[in-house]
């Protein structure tokens, strides 16, 4: 499945005059037929990348650019356990891991295929998701409240009914404390999870980052999210073990679509990495109930952590070490005189 017949791994027209460097011919654009010459085709790689995580492509977006303003530090600062995860690559696959483990919540899953365009516009639905988790991480305490309030104020009309694995009809709403607490505790877990394997050190250790993103929970309406890393295990246990989560052909179709996410052809072999990065992340009972296995890489068998490793480090390398998010929150603590530029 890595074999590809050209740079964006999708069929290329019949190669037109070579170029004058090397006497290779350049790729093609597979709509246009313009040929493209590696410089471009960089650029167009980053700008897509780019674009799938920010919006844009050409500036960082200008909600990242306002989270220099505010008058405070925030809920997070430099040196903190969620600066450390939020500001690694291993949130990619985390992002993904955490989809998957959401959707085996009937009311969760239900919400998403009734109250929502994600099929339409699953790259606009990812860049609102990112714009919250930013702001909370990096923004003054009034963003982070701010955003939080939009968030909800978005969930208020997303409710209704899904049958329960016990036949009964019961109702859900997306605002509602014990729904949310499920969505919190699958993001909490996938995030430290996949940090644990493509990240580096948290500072605190785990049970930091668990305590300190609890925060981001409260403000979407949980109820005494987990304090430490025992505690949400034993809260994963207590929801595995309820009878609530199952996987139907509702799930088995949200599964499919998150493997072969609409991205730009010149994405998806990266992507594929990725998901398998994610899948091979998940407790083995999750993994057995989504019906996935750690899928192969290539006709030989390639080690996934190490191409997801090598894929995140390709990204880093496109984005670069900071994010607008945490440059603009570096400035305004530089502001305020809490923290200089690289503290």
């Amino acid at each position: 499945m890595w074999k590809t017949t050209g740079w964006t791994g999708v069929e290329q027209p019949s190669p037109g005059p070579r170029s004058a460097v090397h006497g290779k011919v350049p790729p093609t654009h597979p709509q246009t037929g313009q040929q493209w010459d590696m410089r471009s085709l960089l650029r167009k790689w980053q700008g897509e990348i780019r674009k799938t995580f920010t919006g844009r492509s050409d500036a960082p977006p200008d909600w990242a650019v306002r989270l220099e303003e505010g008058n405070d530090a925030g809920y997070h600062h430099p040196g903190s356990a969620v600066w450390a995860v939020h500001g690694s690559m291993s949130p990619i696959v985390a992002g993904i891991r955490t989809l998957l483990m959401q959707s085996l919540h009937p009311g969760a899953l239900a919400g998403v295929h009734e109250h929502s365009n994600f099929r339409e516009d699953p790259l606009g639905r990812l860049a609102h998701t990112i714009r919250w988790i930013f702001t909370v991480t990096y923004g003054s305490r009034e963003a982070a409240e701010d955003a939080s309030g939009r968030v909800r104020r978005l969930h208020a009309p997303v409710h209704g009914l899904y049958d329960g694995n016990d036949g009964q009809a019961h109702s859900y709403s997306a605002n509602d404390p014990h729904l949310a607490g499920w969505i919190h505790i699958a993001f909490t877990d996938a995030f430290l999870a996949s940090h644990k394997i493509w990240g580096g050190p948290v500072p605190g250790g785990p049970d930091a980052y668990v305590r300190e993103w609890a925060q981001a929970g409260r403000l979407m309406g949980v109820d005494r999210p987990p304090l430490t890393e025992a505690d949400m295990r034993a809260e994963l246990d207590r929801w595995y073990e309820s009878g609530q989560l199952r996987a139907d052909h509702r799930v088995a179709e949200t599964v499919e679509f998150i493997r072969k996410a609409p991205l730009h052809p010149m994405l998806r072999p990266g992507y594929r990495v990725l998901f398998a990065g994610a899948v091979y992340s998940l407790e083995p009972r999750y993994r057995a109930m989504l019906g996935l296995s750690v899928p192969r890489l290539g006709p030989f068998p390639l080690p996934v952590r190490l191409a997801t490793k090598a894929v995140l480090g390709v990204v880093r390398l496109t984005l670069g070490p900071r994010g607008p998010s945490e440059i603009a929150a570096r400035a305004r603590l530089l502001r305020l005189g809490m923290a200089a530029p690289d503290a």
